[in-house]
């Protein structure tokens, strides 16, 4: 079955920097973009950046070239590299292929952004 498990988030300073990961399987990983939402504590999910399975990317406007997406089809992983994290980066964040117009998701990782 698809799975999706991320890891790599945690405490951090503002200013700091973190690279999450997200660890695929059950799916022909390099065939499909891949993408990374988040979510803050009383806010709706928000889209944060997509990268397609040639290495093309998009990114959210708000980010201002902060975070950089990549992946590794040899490893069928995904990454985001957060640099200059701030406190409005904190949320969970969580990856996401869509497989026949059908969306699987991760279960999350907690970035906290604070001094």
């Amino acid at each position: 079955q698809v799975q999706l498990v991320e890891s790599g988030g945690g405490l951090v300073q503002p200013g700091g920097s973190l690279r999450l990961s997200c660890a695929a399987s059950g799916f022909i990983f390099s065939v499909y973009p891949m993408s990374w939402y988040r979510q803050a504590p009383g806010k709706e999910r928000e889209f944060v950046a997509v990268i397609s399975s040639i290495g093309g990317t998009s990114y959210a406007d708000f980010l201002k070239g902060r975070f950089t997406i990549s992946r590794d089809n040899a490893k069928k992983t995904v990454y985001l590299q957060m640099n200059s994290l701030k406190p409005e980066d904190t949320a969970v964040y969580t990856c996401k292929v869509v497989l026949r117009s059908v969306d699987y998701w991760g279960q999350g990782t907690q970035v906290t952004v604070s001094s």
